[in-house]
């Protein structure tokens, strides 16, 4: 009986497995959709000659582009003429391919103007340099320190032939004539940025020479303003004020590129090589991979902005443009590069918290260039008055004695950050904050008050480890410590 009762179940889960398999095989279903087309030979690629003109016109274009703010000014103020002896710059346009060949209609002047102003410096003033020393080069550019006249040192630059540009366009293409044609236009796209965007942290463009060079007519030579190269370890070693002084320049640079004449201009090649130092203020060197274009989106996925430790989505605005982009990806390079190293170490610890605050809101991006322009400048503002020191003890722990006209020659000890690689020279407010810093020195005994400031008008103070040999100066004042 059992056995039958098994045989019965199993002959009706066999005879609804069947049932289901046969539904399944003859329902009707959607046809087949057609094969998908053949994908069509893609077009062979242009011969070399072409392919290396068309990056020449799309260079030669994107120059053209960065001149049309200068051109439509220069149309509504009436075009000035140009000077007999003035030259343009690479004025005549690149040859175009076949199927660039315009159709035949009124005959137009080929040739664009992209003549600069005219250069204070030219071939003649380099003719015959001295002091000429290599300083280093990048993927285009080589650059040459020399001294002009025996008076002015400047930075010379110029396409270098064994550079990564030129060496992977010859290889390509075995044209050494077009190819450093292509590697030039990058030159006279950052001479006219240098004359376009004017402010004081930007390199000054004092002139540029054509002559012949390495078999090939008319290569470009410019002349700049020289700037010390941007050593981030040996800034770390600098007084926290000189490094502020980096972080200000940069911000105020910034913020005059994200509301330039030009638009909101962005730096695609952001690192600390890319600028200098003179005169104790940073400026930025290298605009040949400057950008004014403005990310096209249809939706804030179109906004992605990535970095080696963060990413960032921007919102697509209406019409179409990643809000601020360009502004974003200034100053997070600006947080990564510069803010998280120079800023909150070693700063005066009452401005710890504004600074630490203008660290992380860059770091998030929870500001734009205007809020923190406002930001930096508050704290120097707090920090030349003075108001910084408000919240700290003003009556000094330590009587001190004040000897005029008076200074210690010797008796030097070492402190970090110094002004002084060899004692310890400080900058202060007032003598009431020499008094508390050298109260907090064990071994200080005395400091020299120095005629020196430094950029924000504060006192150089030498301080001292002892008054043993005091000289008579007129330019000091000493204080020494009173020991009962």
């Amino acid at each position: 009986m059992r056995r039958r009762r098994v045989a019965a179940a199993a002959g009706c889960c066999l005879a609804f497995l069947l049932g289901t398999s046969l539904n399944v095989l003859f329902m009707p279903g959607p046809e087949h959709p057609p094969p998908p087309p053949r994908a069509a030979a893609a077009p062979p690629p242009p011969p070399p000659g072409e392919a290396l003109a068309r990056q020449l016109r799309e260079r030669y274009e994107e120059v053209l582009r960065y001149r049309q703010h200068r051109a439509a000014a220069a149309a509504a103020a009436g075009r000035r003429a140009l000077r007999p002896r003035e030259r343009r710059l690479m004025d005549l346009a690149p040859p175009r391919t076949s199927a660039e060949q315009p159709r035949p209609g009124p005959r137009r002047r080929a040739a664009a103007d992209l003549s600069l102003e005219p250069p204070l410096l030219g071939c003649r003033d380099i003719r015959n340099v001295t002091g000429v020393r290599y300083l280093g080069s990048g993927y285009t550019k080589a650059v040459y320190r020399a001294v002009l006249n025996r008076t002015l040192a400047v930075a010379l630059k110029a396409v270098d032939f064994g550079g990564h540009d030129i060496a992977n366009c010859v290889r390509q293409f075995a044209a050494l004539g077009d190819c450093y044609r292509l590697a030039a236009y990058k030159i006279v796209k950052e001479m006219v940025l240098l004359q376009r965007l004017r402010h004081a942290n930007i390199l000054q463009l004092y002139g540029y020479c054509y002559q012949d060079s390495n078999d090939i007519p008319d290569t470009l030579t410019t002349i700049t303003e020289l700037g010390s190269p941007l050593e981030m370890i040996q800034l770390l070693q600098t007084s926290w004020e000189d490094r502020f002084r980096i972080c200000l320049s940069l911000v105020r640079l910034l913020h005059y590129l994200a509301h330039s004449p030009l638009g909101s201009v962005t730096l695609l090649d952001f690192r600390p090589r890319q600028f200098v130092i003179v005169d104790g203020e940073l400026k930025v060197t290298d605009l040949d991979d400057a950008s004014i274009e403005e990310s096209s989106c249809t939706s804030n996925s179109d906004c992605f902005m990535e970095f080696p430790a963060r990413n960032f989505t921007l919102p697509c605005s209406v019409e179409g443009r990643c809000q601020n982009m360009n502004e974003k990806r200034n100053l997070y390079n600006a947080y990564r590069f510069f803010f998280t190293y120079l800023l909150p170490h070693s700063a005066p610890s009452s401005l710890r918290p504004l600074l630490d605050k203008i660290v992380n809101a860059t770091g998030e991006l929870h500001w734009g260039i205007d809020e923190t322009a406002a930001q930096l400048e508050r704290v120097l503002n707090l920090y030349k008055s003075g108001e910084y020191l408000q919240n700290t003890t003003r009556i000094p722990k330590t009587e001190y004695k004040r000897v005029p006209e008076a200074f210690i020659p010797d008796e030097n000890y070492r402190c970090w950050p110094s002004y002084h690689h060899k004692g310890c020279l400080l900058s202060v407010f007032d003598v009431n904050e020499a008094i508390e810093i050298c109260d907090s020195y064990s071994q200080c005994k005395a400091f020299v008050l120095t005629n020196q400031t430094t950029w924000t008008g504060r006192q150089l103070v030498f301080f001292k480890m002892a008054s043993n040999h005091i000289v008579p100066d007129p330019d000091k004042i000493t204080y020494v410590k009173v020991t009962g």
